[in-house]
């Protein structure tokens, strides 16, 4: 055998090796791998686009966190002047209400007094009509007697 008609068969057979797998076997491969080549831009895209909007969540929250935490102070403001008015309208109505049972006591303690004046006015004029009566010995009648009574009222 020849080594160069050897040598020139193998090559004519690998030259048909290369067409036959460049025209049916490679294609499918360098579809696949562009296929892939895709896939993994998308899922890198996609994990772009998850990030950003991980930060857009993560900065809205951090909005929402920061707006609720100024309502809240604003709330307890509101709560502790409100608590400030109650305290103070309490104090007032108690104060008015203390002020309004003195007067009522300070009423009830002048009627009382005048109470007993007219009392002690009445049992003065009935001992001095008394004693009136053991001076004179005789008893003295029920006009004369009112008239003594008021006379003696008007003088106290």
């Amino acid at each position: 055998m020849n080594l160069n008609l050897t040598l020139f068969g193998q090559a004519i057979t690998f030259g048909i090796f290369i067409w036959f797998t460049m025209k049916f076997v490679w294609p499918p491969i360098m579809q696949a791998i562009s296929q892939r080549q895709k896939t993994i831009a998308d899922g890198l895209a996609a994990a772009a686009q998850g990030e950003a909007s991980l930060e857009h969540a993560q900065k809205a929250v951090h909005d929402e966190l920061a707006a609720a935490r100024k309502r809240a102070a604003e709330i307890i403001d509101a709560a502790s002047k409100r608590a400030e008015q109650m305290v103070s309208h309490a104090a007032v109505a108690a104060q008015t209400e203390g002020q309004r049972l003195l007067e009522q006591a300070q009423q009830q303690i002048a009627q009382e007094v005048e109470q007993a004046r007219e009392k002690l006015q009445k049992e003065m004029t009935h001992i001095a009509i008394a004693g009136a009566e053991k001076l004179l010995g005789r008893s003295i009648d029920e006009k004369v007697q009112r008239e003594l009574l008021d006379k003696f009222a008007e003088g106290i």
